[in-house]
């Protein structure tokens, strides 16, 4: 199979890419003009120019392949207004929708995130659930990740080959940034001195990508897919981080209504007197408040998926690697 990667150089793209190459398929590495690419060195791959502002370049980049993974999607990364953050989100998905209509692959697999979900009454959350209107929480990360994963359901359901892989929090190697790593760089740093509480379900990167491969083999039009690991809530995440680390856990937890008020305090003072990017953004607040426990069982019945790497191993996996680039 010729295989086209979005975002190869983050780190579910980039343990997605490698698997592709591992699995003996043609990879084509679908990247931004300047993009650092010496992130999947090592790798043999055919590197093609495109942008997901740029449906043109994308319909190009899309030329001959089979199938297209998208793991690059767009999130709010900087306090912006929400309504600027809604207009690149729909420009992006309607460029990337556009682009796997016209270049005729037979295949494409948008990676959502989990907060795409509503908090479920039982505490266990699936594919089944759906906002049955935009979202109450304003915050642009769950603004943004809702309407993509519409417009991909929607798009799907319409006759575009194209189905929704949501792996849950991910940990692994190659988290530049870091990114969902951010937890345990912190608390290995003992730069963490108080927590959220709440519950989630923790994934290695390697598994989220044989999942990924597996929606794009088996996955139907339209349909999402849960790519789970285990089952956590953070009082027992926290610790279990610590422990593998060797420091002390952080013991403060901090309410939810406190987090807001600072993350309130820190966006003002990032976007009225030049100060830092916040530590404590809207969007971490969003995705750790809004966490749940999943329900993988579609993925295992319908894709063949089950995950091989434990949380403890996912944990240690990216502790060594954070030491090995200075992270940690």
């Amino acid at each position: 199979m010729k295989i086209g990667i979005i975002g190869a150089t983050g780190m579910i793209g980039n343990h997605t890419a490698r698997l592709v190459v591992q699995k003996g398929h043609e990879l084509t590495v679908i990247h931004r003009k300047n993009a650092d690419l010496s992130r999947i060195e090592g790798l043999l791959y055919d590197s093609r120019v495109g942008d997901l502002n740029d449906k043109t370049s994308l319909i190009n980049a899309f030329a001959g392949l089979d199938w297209v993974i998208n793991c690059g999607a767009y999130y709010p990364t900087k306090p912006l207004p929400l309504a600027q953050e809604m207009q690149t989100a729909t420009a992006q998905m309607t460029a990337f929708i556009g682009a796997i209509k016209a270049s005729g692959i037979k295949k494409a697999v948008y990676v959502g995130g989990a907060i795409s979900l509503p908090k479920s009454a039982s505490g266990m959350g699936d594919e089944t659930m759906n906002y049955t209107e935009n979202p109450p929480n304003k915050t642009p990360y769950l603004q943004v990740k809702w309407l993509m994963d519409k417009m991909a359901q929607d798009a799907g359901k319409s006759g575009v080959p194209l189905v929704l892989g949501i792996p849950a929090m991910t940990f692994g190697e190659y988290d530049y940034g870091p990114t969902t790593g951010q937890l345990i760089k912190q608390i290995a740093n003992k730069q963490m001195p108080a927590y959220l509480q709440g519950n989630r379900n923790v994934v290695y990167a390697g598994d989220a990508a044989i999942g990924l491969l597996l929606a794009a083999e088996k996955g139907k039009n339209g349909e999402r897919y849960l790519i789970t690991g285990e089952n956590i809530n953070m009082d027992d995440l926290v610790v279990k981080i610590a422990e593998l680390a060797n420091v002390p856990p952080p013991k403060t937890v901090i309410p939810l209504r406190l987090a807001k008020i600072i993350s309130f305090i820190q966006t003002l003072k990032y976007k009225y007197f030049n100060g830092p990017v916040p530590k404590l953004s809207a969007t971490a607040i969003a995705i750790l408040s809004a966490g749940q426990f999943l329900d993988g069982e579609k993925a295992k019945k319908k894709l063949g998926y089950a995950p091989s790497v434990t949380t403890d191993e996912a944990i240690k996996r990216t502790i060594n690697w954070f030491k090995s680039v200075g992270y940690v």
